[in-house]
């Protein structure tokens, strides 16, 4: 099983969606089940989960895991694909989000773009690299950061930004002719966390504290008190 595969396709992102088929897939997570087994867990009966079974095996959602006889009925054991799922933008392919279309450093939206074509591009390569057999070269960098002040934090992104652009300006080689391109997205934003009894995301920022002045050359970010950095590179 995978920890976590990007859906792609729209019909199945549409069947995860389902909320007794995500129930099922997170039972599925959790170890293999037959339809019996699932039916007395989630209060359907067996020829109802059979039938959300099916349809989460067509999608490659599910998959067999193992057979079992039992009395004169021969069970399917099914088991999750993955652990967890990601559903790609190019699920909605004619509505995904596109960075190019403006540019704006303090815009969340513009980060928020950047973020599904991160995920749309890495589970392109996800899957291509399996269907070819073989490795892929990522890297991500996920730490968190409590900024005393606003000027802090103005300070940190004006170091971040010229030691990024330093080391781009380093080892980017245009006359590389075997040379790969690779994407790096830097990112930072306030810390979410999940409530436990909702599972619902909570920002953790205080109200009512105001953004601070700009660095020169660096546009300035809205002040709050916790913020999350994440570069990643692919």
């Amino acid at each position: 099983m995978l920890d976590v595969t990007v859906i792609e396709d729209a019909a199945a992102a549409a069947v995860s969606l389902d909320p007794m088929r995500a129930r099922l897939l997170a039972e599925l997570a959790a170890g293999p089940a037959s339809a019996t087994m699932l039916a007395a867990r989630v209060g359907l009966p067996r020829q109802k989960v059979n039938y959300h079974l099916k349809a989460l095996e067509r999608h490659g959602l599910v998959e067999l895991a193992g057979e079992r006889r039992k009395g004169n009925v021969t069970e399917r054991l099914m088991r999750a694909t993955a652990a967890s799922y990601v559903i790609s933008p190019l699920a909605l392919a004619e509505v995904q989000p596109d960075p190019g279309r403006f540019r704006d450093q303090l815009s969340a939206r513009w980060l928020l773009a950047l973020a599904a074509r991160l995920v749309r591009d890495v589970g392109a390569l996800i899957t291509g690299a399996a269907k070819a057999r073989k490795g892929l070269a990522t890297y991500a960098l996920d730490a968190e950061v409590r900024f005393g002040s606003a000027a802090e934090r103005a300070a940190f992104v004006e170091e971040l930004t010229r030691g990024v652009a330093a080391l781009v300006a380093k080892y980017h080689d245009d006359h590389a002719e075997s040379g790969r391109d690779h994407r790096i997205v830097v990112a930072l934003h306030p810390t979410v966390k999940i409530h436990p009894a909702v599972n619902t995301a909570v920002d953790t920022a205080e109200p009512g504290v105001e953004p601070g002045g700009a660095v020169p050359g660096v546009p300035a970010v809205p002040a709050r008190p916790s913020e999350d950095a994440t570069t990643t590179a692919g």
